[in-house]
């Protein structure tokens, strides 16, 4: 089962205006139930490290907490989970990290969508639904119409990725996205807790800032 509300934060911390951390907390104050730490040029060591950080700094809101990456990194870093890039063996991964791990994948074609291991996977990312700055040269854009064909390709649900916001997340959900993973603009708000909060609400659940832990 998915996080809920069903939005992924992914962290860079290249992009984040201040620590790292202290954007995941605010983050979760605006409701953030779900992070991923991906910080690939970091040597493995300094992605522990750093993901200790997030989970001692977010323990009072309780998110779940994965990793970008291998799964056996993962594992050492005591996450509740793994996003695996494309092509990486989620099979593997869940005998490694067990029946409870969060197992994800990136997409981008219609073909690695309709090959997804639905037994391995809890679902996949699907990008780019639009165009972002976060990562410049990604695409062509896949738009509403091609997120909504993935969707329903896949055997399991996907969450849409790159240039989400306010004003498209909702668009998402109508083409049947089970979820919005989001980056540049919530590591990059002046108030994290108000980007998040206003994504929420713009997907359709409550406004978040009640949930708080």
């Amino acid at each position: 089962m998915l996080p809920a509300p069903p939005l992924l934060l992914i962290t860079d911390r290249t992009l984040a205006r201040g620590d790292l951390a202290q954007v995941a907390v605010e983050a979760c104050a605006g409701g953030c139930r779900w992070i991923s730490l991906r910080e690939k040029d970091l040597p493995a060591a300094e992605q522990i490290a750093l993901f200790a950080q997030l989970r001692e700094a977010t323990r009072a809101f309780r998110p779940r907490l994965t990793l970008h990456g291998s799964a056996e990194l993962a594992l050492a870093a005591e996450a509740d989970g793994v996003h695996l890039p494309d092509g990486g063996d989620p099979g593997k991964a869940r005998a490694l990290l067990g029946p409870h791990a969060l197992v994800g994948l990136s997409v981008h074609t219609l073909a690695e969508a309709e090959a997804a291991d639905g037994a391995g996977l809890d679902y996949i990312t699907v990008s780019p639904v639009f165009l972002t700055s976060s990562k410049p040269g990604y695409g062509p854009a896949l738009g509403v119409a091609g997120l909504a064909g993935l969707v329903a390709a896949s055997p399991v649900p996907v969450i849409a990725l790159a240039g989400i916001a306010p004003a498209n997340a909702r668009s998402c959900r109508d083409a049947g996205a089970a979820g919005i993973a989001v980056m540049g603009s919530v590591m990059r708000a002046e108030d994290p807790a108000a980007e998040v909060s206003a994504l929420l609400a713009a997907w359709g659940g409550k406004d978040s800032r009640s949930a708080r832990a």
